[in-house]
């Protein structure tokens, strides 16, 4: 799906129709030194191994795609939670 790589739409800082630049969402790196990652390698020393099941088969073949909007007046960024698509293009 190819979306263009502007888009005039509502802005909640600014409270009316602005023009948004269109960016894919990208996941940061998750960090080894929360607590759940701690707790999850304590467990996971000695016997026993894996505390929970580590999923073998994958059910779905797409992920929703997040599209990230920022206001071009005011600069916010909102999440745009998107349909499930193989590929999302911006146009260039």
């Amino acid at each position: 799906m190819i979306i263009p790589k502007e888009i005039r739409t509502y802005c909640p800082k600014c409270r009316k129709h602005t023009l948004h630049k269109v960016s894919l969402y990208k996941k940061g790196s998750e960090s080894a030194l929360r607590w759940g990652a701690r707790k999850h390698e304590w467990e996971k020393k000695g016997y026993g191994g894996q505390k929970w099941p580590q999923q073998k088969k994958k059910a779905k073949t797409t992920k929703k795609a997040v599209v990230k909007l920022t206001c071009k007046e005011c600069s916010y960024t909102i999440h745009k939670e998107g349909i499930r698509i193989r590929k999302l293009e911006i146009a260039r």
